[in-house]
Protein backbone atom coordinates (compact mmCIF):
# COMPACT_ATOMS: atom_id res chain seq x y z
CA UNK A 1 0.00 0.00 0.00
CA UNK A 2 1.52 3.13 -0.95
CA UNK A 3 -1.40 5.27 -0.29
CA UNK A 4 -1.77 7.53 2.16
CA UNK A 5 -4.19 8.48 4.38
CA UNK A 6 -3.40 11.70 6.18
CA UNK A 7 -4.43 11.43 10.13
CA UNK A 8 -4.06 13.80 12.97
CA UNK A 9 -5.45 13.80 16.73
CA UNK A 10 -7.38 16.55 18.00
CA UNK A 11 -7.88 17.51 21.59
CA UNK A 12 -11.99 18.35 21.55
CA UNK A 13 -13.63 19.96 24.41
CA UNK A 14 -15.32 16.74 24.23
CA UNK A 15 -12.58 14.50 23.95
CA UNK A 16 -10.06 13.30 21.56
CA UNK A 17 -10.25 12.42 18.17
CA UNK A 18 -8.39 11.40 15.15
CA UNK A 19 -9.09 12.78 11.86
CA UNK A 20 -7.88 11.77 8.45
CA UNK A 21 -7.98 13.08 5.13
CA UNK A 22 -7.57 11.13 1.48
CA UNK A 23 -7.21 12.79 -1.62
CA UNK A 24 -8.61 16.04 -0.58
CA UNK A 25 -11.84 14.04 1.15
CA UNK A 26 -12.22 13.58 4.87
CA UNK A 27 -12.15 9.80 5.74
CA UNK A 28 -12.37 9.97 9.67
CA UNK A 29 -12.84 12.45 12.29
CA UNK A 30 -13.78 9.65 15.15
CA UNK A 31 -13.43 9.28 19.01
CA UNK A 32 -9.92 8.33 19.33
CA UNK A 33 -10.16 5.50 22.39
CA UNK A 34 -13.14 3.60 21.05
CA UNK A 35 -13.89 0.11 21.36
CA UNK A 36 -14.23 -0.63 17.94
CA UNK A 37 -11.26 1.88 16.85
CA UNK A 38 -9.21 -1.05 15.49
CA UNK A 39 -12.01 -2.56 13.41
CA UNK A 40 -13.35 1.02 11.96
CA UNK A 41 -9.19 2.03 11.29
CA UNK A 42 -8.89 -1.38 9.61
CA UNK A 43 -11.95 -1.04 7.36
CA UNK A 44 -11.11 2.54 6.09
CA UNK A 45 -7.63 1.72 5.42
CA UNK A 46 -8.98 -1.76 3.21
CA UNK A 47 -11.61 0.01 1.73
CA UNK A 48 -9.34 2.95 0.24
CA UNK A 49 -5.92 0.45 -0.32
CA UNK A 50 -4.26 3.25 2.22
CA UNK A 51 -2.01 3.29 5.34
CA UNK A 52 -2.10 5.52 8.05
CA UNK A 53 0.55 8.84 8.21
CA UNK A 54 0.53 11.36 10.95
CA UNK A 55 0.76 14.57 9.04
CA UNK A 56 -1.36 17.57 8.19
CA UNK A 57 -3.11 18.73 5.89
CA UNK A 58 -5.03 21.46 4.71
CA UNK A 59 -8.35 19.77 4.86
CA UNK A 60 -7.48 18.29 8.20
CA UNK A 61 -6.37 22.22 9.32
CA UNK A 62 -10.30 23.21 7.73
CA UNK A 63 -12.13 20.54 9.58
CA UNK A 64 -10.14 21.67 13.16
CA UNK A 65 -11.13 25.14 12.41
CA UNK A 66 -15.11 24.43 11.70
CA UNK A 67 -15.30 22.14 14.88
CA UNK A 68 -13.70 25.08 16.82
CA UNK A 69 -16.64 26.81 15.89
CA UNK A 70 -19.19 24.29 16.22
CA UNK A 71 -17.87 23.67 19.91
CA UNK A 72 -17.95 27.61 20.03
CA UNK A 73 -21.76 27.19 18.98
CA UNK A 74 -20.91 29.47 16.00
CA UNK A 75 -21.37 26.82 13.35
CA UNK A 76 -24.35 24.80 12.66
CA UNK A 77 -23.00 22.73 9.59
CA UNK A 78 -20.46 21.82 8.05
CA UNK A 79 -18.90 22.06 4.55
CA UNK A 80 -15.71 19.87 4.27
CA UNK A 81 -15.48 17.28 1.32
CA UNK A 82 -16.25 13.71 3.11
CA UNK A 83 -15.97 9.89 1.98
CA UNK A 84 -17.34 7.38 3.55
CA UNK A 85 -15.99 4.08 3.93
CA UNK A 86 -18.49 1.42 4.26
CA UNK A 87 -21.15 -0.81 3.02
CA UNK A 88 -23.72 0.14 0.61
CA UNK A 89 -26.02 -0.07 3.74
CA UNK A 90 -24.53 1.63 6.06
CA UNK A 91 -23.35 4.97 3.73
CA UNK A 92 -27.25 4.99 3.18
CA UNK A 93 -27.38 5.16 6.97
CA UNK A 94 -24.77 7.64 7.47
CA UNK A 95 -26.73 9.91 4.80
CA UNK A 96 -29.68 9.74 6.66
CA UNK A 97 -28.09 10.95 9.63
CA UNK A 98 -27.09 14.16 7.98
CA UNK A 99 -30.15 15.43 7.58
CA UNK A 100 -31.34 15.41 10.86
CA UNK A 101 -31.24 19.14 11.40
CA UNK A 102 -29.00 20.98 14.30
CA UNK A 103 -30.48 21.12 17.64
CA UNK A 104 -33.00 17.42 16.78
CA UNK A 105 -32.78 14.37 17.36
CA UNK A 106 -34.50 11.43 16.19
CA UNK A 107 -34.56 7.64 17.53
CA UNK A 108 -33.31 4.62 15.48
CA UNK A 109 -36.89 3.10 14.83
CA UNK A 110 -37.48 6.43 13.05
CA UNK A 111 -34.43 6.29 11.82
CA UNK A 112 -35.23 2.98 9.69
CA UNK A 113 -38.72 4.24 8.51
CA UNK A 114 -36.68 7.16 7.13
CA UNK A 115 -34.90 4.70 5.07
CA UNK A 116 -38.55 2.39 4.12
CA UNK A 117 -36.88 -0.70 6.47
CA UNK A 118 -38.79 -0.37 9.61
CA UNK A 119 -37.46 -3.75 10.47
CA UNK A 120 -34.32 -2.82 10.03
CA UNK A 121 -33.46 -1.26 13.48
CA UNK A 122 -31.14 -3.20 14.57
CA UNK A 123 -29.01 -3.09 11.42
CA UNK A 124 -30.21 1.38 11.54
CA UNK A 125 -28.04 1.15 15.08
CA UNK A 126 -24.97 -1.25 13.89
CA UNK A 127 -24.79 1.28 11.09
CA UNK A 128 -24.83 4.27 13.43
CA UNK A 129 -22.29 3.07 15.82
CA UNK A 130 -19.91 2.29 12.77
CA UNK A 131 -19.55 6.35 11.81
CA UNK A 132 -16.21 7.06 11.22
CA UNK A 133 -16.87 10.92 11.01
CA UNK A 134 -18.82 11.85 14.05
CA UNK A 135 -20.10 15.13 14.51
CA UNK A 136 -19.90 16.03 11.28
CA UNK A 137 -22.18 13.14 10.31
CA UNK A 138 -24.11 13.76 13.46
CA UNK A 139 -24.67 10.21 15.29
CA UNK A 140 -25.14 12.11 18.40
CA UNK A 141 -28.61 13.37 17.27
CA UNK A 142 -29.90 9.31 17.53
CA UNK A 143 -31.70 8.95 20.62
CA UNK A 144 -33.83 5.99 21.93
CA UNK A 145 -37.69 5.87 20.98
CA UNK A 146 -38.48 6.37 24.87
CA UNK A 147 -36.45 9.65 24.45
CA UNK A 148 -33.43 8.33 26.52
CA UNK A 149 -30.15 8.56 25.51
CA UNK A 150 -28.39 5.44 24.14
CA UNK A 151 -24.94 4.65 23.18
CA UNK A 152 -22.40 6.60 21.71
CA UNK A 153 -18.86 6.42 20.54
CA UNK A 154 -17.27 8.96 22.40
CA UNK A 155 -19.64 8.15 25.68
CA UNK A 156 -23.03 9.39 26.65
CA UNK A 157 -21.34 12.41 28.91
CA UNK A 158 -20.15 13.55 25.36
CA UNK A 159 -22.99 12.33 23.57
CA UNK A 160 -25.20 14.90 26.42
CA UNK A 161 -22.70 17.74 26.17
CA UNK A 162 -23.20 17.96 22.28
CA UNK A 163 -26.76 17.36 22.73
CA UNK A 164 -27.10 20.56 25.37
CA UNK A 165 -24.16 22.25 23.28
CA UNK A 166 -26.69 21.99 19.85
CA UNK A 167 -29.65 22.90 22.13
CA UNK A 168 -28.05 26.06 23.34
CA UNK A 169 -26.34 27.37 20.66
CA UNK A 170 -29.78 26.92 18.27
CA UNK A 171 -31.64 28.51 20.30
CA UNK A 172 -34.42 26.02 19.74
CA UNK A 173 -37.20 24.84 22.27
CA UNK A 174 -36.23 21.40 24.10
CA UNK A 175 -34.59 18.97 22.22
CA UNK A 176 -37.42 17.52 20.31
CA UNK A 177 -38.00 14.54 18.36
CA UNK A 178 -37.44 15.08 14.29
CA UNK A 179 -39.89 12.78 12.02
Amino acid sequence: MDKLIQIQDYNSPYGQLILGSFQEKLVICDWKHRKMRLAIDRRIQTELGATYQFSNSSLIHSTIEQLEEYFKGSRIAFNIPIRFCGTEFQKSVWQALLLIPYGKTTSYLQLSENLNNPKAIRAVASANGANALSIIVPCHRIIGTDGKLVGYAGGLRAKQKLLSLENKAGNTEQLSLFS
